[in-house]
């Protein structure tokens, strides 16, 4: 059998997973590759503000985190090329990725490929996207100045960016299914004690309307009364959780019911050899504090496989 690879180690990926794992493997003085179809930081580099990452007392931009992070991987000489990932082969020990462009082969793979906004399939959100409708109040947030916008969501990332939104919007309304967020405390207390801020409780977004060029209202269900309310904004933003990224991997490694990639304690999948990390593992708690703890165990995880198959 030919052993001979391209790489040791191939990281698909290149948000805070994808570049910690990069560090780690770089400084390990594997012959690693990170593959990012875009910029490298991910969904970070879109978060105004991150407060709970450790060693920031005051907190951090995500660009700023994710900066950081990519200056500290290419001082260890982490390789990067902007490519997609269109499929692979992991039928033999030496393993296939086929690129836009080319074919390359590794011995590993790590996999941090992350997660996607996720919509509501509502009428209207189709045709408003770019429009009025929105997934990231940092990129489209200086649009709305003095602007009435609706935000749906419960989670940390809806009432964080809500709170984010009244830095340009005279009012912001909060579009709830259940009677309590399920924010963590600190900013439950924050968007209650924001007078820009109406929580609609128990309530679900049923459509988006407007003009030829601009969202100009939204409907809402209340799902207690059953009443159908109209309100006249000019922009909806949607936090409703997330889809993992992984159009790619064509049966190829075990999912979850929702598609996320199934790992093990060490972060290998259903293939040896190969390791899902951060948001697109199956993994109770999507932070980037835990995508970069799971990219330190694939990382040295990958490194012994190597050496166990070298």
């Amino acid at each position: 059998m030919n052993n001979k690879a391209d790489y040791d180690l191939v990281i698909i990926g290149g948000g805070p997973a994808g570049l910690t794992a990069g560090i780690y493997a770089s400084r390990a003085r594997l012959n690693v590759l990170l593959l990012e179809k875009t910029a490298p930081g991910g969904q970070v580099l879109i978060t105004d503000w991150i407060e709970n990452y450790p060693g920031f007392p005051k907190g951090i931009s995500g660009y700023d985190l994710v900066t950081k992070m990519a200056e500290q991987a290419k001082h260890f000489g982490l390789k990067l090329e902007t490519s997609e990932v269109l499929s692979f082969d992991l039928s033999e020990a030496v393993k296939k990725i086929e690129l836009s462009d080319k074919t390359i082969t590794t011995r590993s793979i790590i996999v941090a490929t992350g997660a996607s906004p996720r919509k509501l399939g509502v009428p209207g959100e189709d045709i408003f996207i770019g429009k009025g409708v929105s997934f990231c109040a940092t990129c489209d947030g200086p649009f709305f100045k003095d602007n009435v916008v609706a935000a749906v969501g419960g989670g940390d990332t809806a009432v964080q960016e809500s709170i984010y939104l009244t830095k340009f919007a005279k009012k912001v309304y909060l579009i709830h299914r259940r009677d309590e967020l399920r924010a963590t405390k600190i900013l439950q207390e924050r968007a209650m004690a924001n007078d820009k801020i109406e929580i609609v409780w128990d309530s679900v977004l049923t459509g988006i309307g407007g003009g030829l060029t601009n969202v100009e209202k939204i409907t809402v269900k209340n799902l207690k009364t059953g009443e159908d309310k109209e309100i006249p904004v000019s922009g909806c933003f949607i936090w409703v959780g997330t889809f993992p990224n992984t159009s790619f991997l064509k049966d190829t490694l075990k999912v979850d019911q929702y598609g996320f990639i199934i790992a093990d304690h060490n972060m290998e999948t259903s293939v040896p050899g190969v390791y899902a990390i951060g948001d697109v593992r199956n993994t109770p708690l999507r932070q980037v504090v835990t995508a970069v703890g799971d990219a330190a165990i694939a990382a040295v995880s990958a490194e012994h496989y190597i050496e166990n198959i070298k």
